[in-house]
C-alpha cells in the first residue's frame, strides 16, 4: 500500500502552484494527483508523492492541516474495458471506491490510486485476481 496526503486549499487562483512549488524547493516528486471542487470556497486535493513524511511535513509547516490515508497503487489494462479488471473483483468484494484518479509519468502503465473503504482486503483481493498492486515501490517509479 502506499501513502496518500489529503487536505484543502482555498479555491482561489495560485494555490495549486503554491503546493507545486512547496514540493518542488523541498525535492519531493508528485507521482499522482486529484483536485476537486468542494464549493466556491475550498477545494479537495488529494496527493501520493515519493516522500511522504517529508512531504505531510512541509504541509503542516506551511499551515495546512493534513491527513495521511493508506491507498492502493494498481496496474490496470490499457484497453477498453480494462479498468473492470479492478472494479469487478471490488465490486464482487463489496468493497466501495471512495476515490481513483491516475499516476503520473508511468509510460505504457496504467497505474491508478484507488481509496476504499477496506484498503487491506481490497489488496488482498485484487492480487487474488491477477491485478499487479505496488507498494513503496511507486515511490521510486
Amino acid at each position: 500500500m502506499v501513502k496518500q496526503i489529503f487536505f484543502k486549499l482555498a479555491n482561489v487562483p495560485g494555490m495549486l502552484s503554491r503546493i507545486s512549488t512547496l514540493m518542488g524547493e523541498e525535492k519531493v516528486n508528485i507521482i499522482a494527483f486529484s483536485v476537486s471542487e468542494i464549493d466556491e470556497k475550498e477545494t479537495a486535493i488529494r496527493i501520493v508523492v515519493d516522500n511522504p513524511e517529508k512531504a505531510a511535513n512541509v504541509l503542516r509547516s506551511h499551515g495546512y492541516e493534513i491527513e495521511i490515508i493508506p491507498v492502493i497503487a494498481a496496474e490496470a489494462p490499457h484497453h477498453p474495458g480494462g479498468l473492470n479488471a479492478i472494479l469487478k473483483p471490488l465490486k464482487e468484494a463489496h468493497i466501495n471506491v471512495a476515490n481513483m484518479y491516475p499516476c503520473l509519468g508511468t509510460g505504457d502503465r496504467t497505474i491508478l490510486i484507488v481509496e476504499v473503504n477496506d484498503p487491506e482486503r481490497a489488496e488482498k483481493v485484487l492480487q487474488g485476481n491477477w491485478v499487479d498492486v505496488w507498494g513503496e515501490e511507486l515511490y521510486s517509479f
